[in-house]
């Protein structure tokens, strides 16, 4: 579905944007660029997606830094001779820089790291792609990681608003953009990865936090990092060139009702 693609995903050492980048490459994806802070984790993805005999090269980015994201664009572009499609998905919450995770007790500048790599890295590294994007004549496109969070209220605070940052900035960059390149966005509801994992697992109560994750879905489980990779691997394709400026949730039906399982 995806051949003859030339894909950057960012956040692809682990969890989601591993996955979505593995599946690009069994989707047949020409060519996938790996980006991450984890050079390591960028590295062994790579390394995934070379032996299904798809060109791949890992890239070390800091998408706090205006200057790496820039390089990160020129890069990926070097490597497949090209851009299509750029996967923003890289995301951090709030509580990777503080244990003061509340309304009132957010340092600002936690509230500065999370908007800066959750909705700053989007805008420049969509900026930085978008001449290549224009050039590639396949089918291009954006697709930015939002979520249920932006959607609607939760309890933390930055990382909720960032994400209703990310959905309204990619409805911007679908008109800014328009008609060349495509620009979506997946909102996932509570999702195993190894992020989710440590979070789950370090909750005071294991079982409290685990309906708080998933009580709100009507598909009663966590969604897996694969679901995940198959709907963003439908938004790359040329199967949804009519779709441009859409928010999807993928969200086990948490934002179809007000309730709460038991």
């Amino acid at each position: 579905m995806l051949d003859g693609k030339r894909i950057l995903v960012t956040g692809a050492a682990q969890g989601m944007g591993r996955e979505i980048a593995i599946e690009a490459a069994r989707q047949g994806a020409e060519y996938v660029s790996v980006a991450d802070r984890n050079l390591d984790g960028a590295k062994e993805a790579a390394d995934e997606i070379e032996k299904l005999g798809i060109g791949a090269q890992a890239i070390d980015v800091d998408l706090a830094n205006s200057d790496e994201i820039r390089a990160m664009i020129e890069q990926a572009v070097a490597g497949g001779g090209g851009l299509d499609t750029l996967i923003n998905n890289a995301g951090v919450m709030e509580g990777a820089f503080t244990a003061d995770t509340s309304f009132e007790d957010l340092p600002e500048d936690v509230w500065d790291k999370v908007f800066d790599i959750n909705v700053k890295s989007i805008w420049l590294a969509t900026k930085f792609a978008a001449p290549h994007l224009r050039a590639s004549g396949r089918g291009p496109s954006v697709i930015n990681a939002a979520s249920v969070a932006g959607m609607v209220g939760y309890v933390s605070t930055a990382y909720p608003a960032s994400k209703a940052a990310v959905i309204q900035l990619t409805r911007t960059t679908a008109v800014a953009l328009s008609p060349e390149i495509r620009c979506n966005a997946f909102c996932p509801g509570s999702i195993a990865t190894p992020m989710s994992d440590a979070f789950l697992a370090s909750a005071p109560d294991y079982d409290a936090q685990l309906q708080r994750m998933t009580g709100a879905h009507l598909i009663p489980r966590f969604g897996t990092s694969g679901e995940i990779a198959k709907v963003v691997a439908f938004l790359a394709s040329d199967a949804a060139s009519f779709l441009t400026g859409v928010i999807l949730p993928i969200d086990g039906g948490t934002t179809a009702w007000r309730g709460l399982r038991n």
